[in-house]
């Protein structure tokens, strides 16, 4: 236990080192935490402090959970959630002016403003159906005056909360995309020369290549992150005024062919280890290749490595293109002399054969990925 929360205790101080230390998650983190309790305090500070509003107190609720991680998300979700707290504010008040029983308007109203938050329109903000007609049902006597004040308290509320997102600093997540590529790069790279230093040494040890290959696998879970990271530094640049200002640009191609190649290494590196991993086994039913033959495909596998950290660095620097070029005509040929060491293998073993010939042709699936970009 204690060493959990010693090790909990150490990654908040290295969290707050790299926020003080330089631009990065940890800083914007902070920046977005500073602007959700000042739009909660500005909100509180006209409708509470200074209009005296009779629930004051929904203005800072809606304005401090719409400081969202882009603006466009803001807005979006600020529509949906005003629009789930007026249905569920309409129905409870209809309700409640109706009957005279608090416990049994909220039987009736409850299930009603819950099954409408699962309404595909309101999203994620489907909740604040019920919560809007619970506010009205336990806040006292029921009246049309005391809910149309609670709406424009969260319409007030939304607008300080969408305003302080786009005004101030507005967050833009083309760095995190950046790195979030760049890290499932190097990952893949290293992989692969991992599996390649395997190969060279003729090192099958069964734990080693299962290792390499649970390393393959959780590659997928990074190449999805990377994904979802390129659609946010999108949806980061919408409605945002340092775009309009220049300050930054949209994502384009190579974001998304960075990606594609990405997934592709991921499939690939994945097959490769599982085949070093079958070959490696006690119990193999694959055979594993000849010794010559492992090497050569090896020195394959550092030339993958290299091109493919070439590659993501040529979307987003044209400097790294020539080196490319080199990379990949080496890559090639390299890949065709495997083809024909494979043709002039004296092995009669079809098993033989078909290890080779399945580790031949994940290298023609990535091989072919691997353009040099237009």
């Amino acid at each position: 236990m204690w060493q959990g929360v010693r090790r909990d205790l150490s990654e908040a101080v290295a969290a707050v080192r790299r926020a003080t230390a330089g631009p990065g998650r940890e800083r914007d983190l902070v920046v977005q935490a500073l602007k959700a309790a000042l739009a909660a305090w500005v909100a509180w500070a006209v409708a509470g402090w200074w209009l005296k509003a009779p629930v004051a107190f929904v203005a800072p609720w809606v304005a401090v959970v719409l400081v969202e991680s882009t603006v466009y998300r803001s807005i979006a979700r600020g529509l949906q959630q005003l629009a789930a707290i007026a249905a569920g504010t309409v129905v409870a008040t209809a309700v409640g002016l109706l009957l005279s029983d608090t416990m049994t308007a909220m039987a009736i109203v409850l299930p009603a403003a819950l099954l409408l938050g699962y309404w595909r329109r309101l999203g994620s903000q489907g909740i604040y159906a019920a919560t809007g007609a619970l506010f009205v049902l336990t806040g006292g006597s029921v009246s049309v005056g005391t809910s149309a004040a609670r709406l424009g308290e969260a319409l007030f509320g939304a607008l300080v909360g969408i305003a302080v997102n786009a005004l101030i600093r507005p967050p833009v997540y083309l760095r995190d995309t950046s790195a979030v590529l760049r890290d499932a790069t190097d990952e893949a790279h290293d992989i692969l020369r991992d599996v390649a230093d395997g190969l060279a040494e003729a090192r099958w040890d069964a734990e080693e290549a299962g290792a390499r290959h649970e390393r393959a696998l959780r590659l997928r879970s990074r190449v999805e992150q990377a994904h979802a990271a390129v659609d946010l530094g999108r949806e980061s640049l919408r409605v945002n005024p340092r775009r309009r200002n220049g300050a930054a640009a949209l994502p384009g191609k190579g974001y998304d062919d960075a990606v594609l190649v990405l997934d592709y290494a991921a499939v690939h590196t994945a097959g490769v280890t599982r085949t070093v991993l079958e070959a490696a086994a006690q119990d193999r039913r694959s055979p594993r290749p000849h010794p010559e033959l492992a090497r050569r495909y090896a020195a394959f596998l550092y030339q993958t490595a290299h091109a493919l950290r070439l590659y993501n660095h040529s979307r987003f620097d044209h400097s790294s293109e020539d080196g490319l070029r080199e990379a990949v005509a080496e890559l090639r040929g390299t890949l065709q002399e495997l083809r024909r060491d494979l043709v002039r293998s004296t092995t009669d073993d079809p098993d033989d054969i078909a290890t080779y010939g399945a580790l031949l042709a994940q290298a023609h699936r990535l091989a072919d990925r691997l353009v040099v970009p237009s």
